[in-house]
């Protein structure tokens, strides 16, 4: 494999707190020491005036393969990736069939090394077939590749199962993901219940569904001492319970998505079904609270919930659309122009919560950093680059995002994943 120099970027590495500019070595497939070890370099990329640092990791994502490859495929998904700066992403389960054995978490690792485009990892189900009724074979599943376990698009909603799960993925240090929502409270919801759901005639979806589940199951964390995930976090409640929940010691972590700390309930307004998401979005007070749990480390992860859905899907009526939107292409930017622009968090931090925060969760200590040893994903980006988002643009199989038309900043530059340059950037120099 070729040795690549990248020469002259800012070196934003927060697993070793490093934030200065250099330049960083690459040689058959892993980060090398400064210089090279003395070999002279076959390329250059030239990184002057951009931000280097470790391949971003998504650590939730919708692929949708097996079974429902009009909406993706782990290819083009995984092509998406590396759009957005993204060179590790973790593929969700609720696939048809859903990656409940061995067999079918070996399948989306092959399908992952075939497509040579990011990183992709399977997250197993914690119940067989995503039903909520039974364990799924835990240690098949991690012997398959699977480096965490969820049944997300539903709860876990049986605490006696769920306690199981916490106990059970300790034996694998192993964290458990959960989509925290009491389902009996939100039948029928299209929306956040409130204000705007009462205006709209439209059914809702109160967050305490989402608050009272979070609460159940950092108390079961507690008890077990398993590790729990609260994903795509996006009420107010809910950041402070995990905020307790990591004050008593307790072993919770959460991630938020874009659409929780860029949009509003207030959307739905259009009744365009790409506002259309579970958990829904909130209110302006919810947003607030999440870019504060950000701010303050409460949230330790960003991440996207890319759940892509054929064009013919998303333009049914609202109420019998999907949920979901795409995401893995405006990861990087809407971070940029909501979060760090506006002050909220720093690059660095910024950075942190998409590189070895993501590792760490899904215990994968060779990603996540540019320290010599570890593996060679690297990700530059322009920072200062303005750009119009186009959703007929997006690499990924469905354009379903309600970012069309929006205005950021900062993109990918170049993505190298495993040594090899896999993205650069349309008219971007070498």
């Amino acid at each position: 494999m070729p040795t690549i120099k990248i020469t002259g970027g800012r070196i934003i590495d927060p697993s070793r707190d490093v934030d200065a500019i250099g330049d960083v070595w690459i040689r058959d497939g892993k980060i090398v020491p400064d210089g090279g070890g003395g070999a002279a370099a076959d390329s250059v990329v030239d990184a002057r005036g951009l931000i280097v640092t470790p391949g971003l990791i998504d650590v939730h994502v919708h692929l949708r393969e097996p079974g429902q490859e009009e909406d993706e495929t782990i290819a083009t998904g995984a092509a998406a990736a590396l759009a957005g700066g993204v060179t590790t992403v973790a593929c969700m389960p609720n696939t048809l069939p859903p990656l409940d054995t061995q067999t079918t978490a070996e399948f989306v690792v092959l399908q992952g090394r075939r497509a040579r485009q990011a990183n992709v990892f399977p997250v197993g189900c914690v119940s067989k077939g995503r039903k909520g009724e039974e364990l799924a074979e835990l240690g098949q599943l991690v012997a398959g590749g699977a480096v965490a376990f969820t049944d997300d698009g539903a709860p876990v909603s049986d605490a006696g199962l769920m306690r199981r799960a916490l106990e059970y993925s300790k034996m694998f240090d192993r964290v458990v993901m959960q989509h925290c929502q009491v389902m009996e409270l939100t039948v029928g919801g299209v929306m956040n219940e409130g204000f705007e759901s009462t205006r709209l005639g439209l059914g809702g979806m109160p967050a305490a569904a989402e608050d009272i589940m979070v609460a159940r199951d950092i108390r079961l964390a507690e008890i077990t001492g398993g590790r729990l995930h609260i994903q795509h976090i996006s009420t107010a409640r809910a950041v402070e319970l995990v905020r307790e929940g990591k004050r008593r010691g307790i072993r919770v972590t959460a991630e938020a998505c874009p659409h929780h700390f860029s949009l509003t309930d207030e959307c739905l307004r259009t009744f365009d079904s790409n506002f259309k998401m579970n958990p829904p979005l909130r209110t302006a007070e919810d947003v607030a609270a999440v870019i504060e749990g950000l701010k303050d480390d409460t949230i330790e992860i960003l991440c996207t919930d890319h759940a892509p859905h054929a064009r013919e899907k998303k333009m049914r009526e609202l109420d019998q659309a999907p949920f979901g939107i795409v995401g893995l292409e405006t990861l990087l930017p809407l971070t940029v122009t909501c979060l760090i622009e506006p002050g909220h968090l720093t690059w660095p931090q910024a950075i942190r919560k998409m590189t070895v925060n993501a590792a760490a969760l899904l215990n994968l200590p060779n990603k996540g950093t540019l320290r010599p040893g570890a593996d060679a994903d690297v990700t530059v980006i322009d920072p200062g680059l303005d750009w119009t988002v186009e959703a007929a643009k997006l690499r990924g199989k469905s354009k379903n995002t309600p970012y069309d038309g929006w205005k950021v900043r900062g993109r990918a530059h170049t993505v190298i994943v495993e040594g090899e340059v896999r993205y650069r950037l349309e008219g971007a120099g070498s």
